[in-house]
């Protein structure tokens, strides 16, 4: 596929921004609310400079709907809050439904805490393996440390790189990643979407998805 410069293509049915020439699909995020586009479960989302999912009982998530994501490349930035145990904000993918997909997540509330900032990302796949399941049956293995530490209250930047089950997460465009691991759920794909956990709002921006193939 040519590098492109439109307005708004459609591409599986879904209204973008555009691609740009590394083929990264840019979902215009100001179509949030559309429910055509996106589906919102268990929030309420708003949209301004970034989009923001408010906290609730229960995990929540923003998702687009014609959009089946396998293997390859999703960054965007998130900002959560240094909050104890209010805080859980990060990305869905491989979604089936509205309570089976993957998930990397983070804590910020965790990030410059020297007794818990190895649960500062977390690595789950809903709804079988629960962050309380694989840090007890796998500890250390699913969720770890975050170097350099970011700032708790502020933006930073996220990569997922997806490849036959191994993922890779990158913050803030370190070169290593802060969590490596083979996914534990057999899906091959899904939706992605904007995710937040139990009690938490979170706000997200710049979402960039590059699939290995289109």
């Amino acid at each position: 596929m040519k590098a492109i410069q439109i307005n708004t293509i459609l591409f599986l049915g879904l209204i973008i921004l555009g691609c740009n020439q590394n083929n990264a699909i840019v979902p215009d995020l100001t179509q949030v609310s559309d429910p055509e586009i996106w589906t919102v479960h268990n929030r309420v989302v708003s949209v301004g400079e970034e989009v923001h999912l408010d906290a609730n009982q229960s995990d929540g998530f923003v998702k687009l709907n014609d959009l089946v994501f396998a293997d390859g490349t999703i960054e965007l930035d998130i900002k959560g809050k240094n909050d104890p145990g209010k805080s859980f904000v990060g990305l869905a993918f491989h979604g089936l439904n509205d309570s089976t997909y993957d998930v990397v997540y983070f804590r910020p509330f965790n990030f410059q805490n020297p007794e818990r900032n190895t649960h500062s990302v977390q690595y789950i796949a809903h709804p079988e393996y629960t962050w309380r399941i694989l840090r007890e049956s796998h500890p250390d293995k699913y969720e770890n440390k975050i170097d350099p530490v970011p700032d708790p209250d502020s933006w930073f930047h996220v990569k997922l790189v997806i490849k036959d089950h191994l993922l890779e997460a990158y913050v803030n465009n370190s070169e290593t990643p802060s969590l490596s691991i083979n996914q534990v759920s057999h899906r091959h794909k899904g939706w992605v979407g904007f995710w937040v956990g139990f009690n938490s709002e979170g706000w997200f921006k710049n979402l960039e998805i590059t699939p290995a193939e289109l």
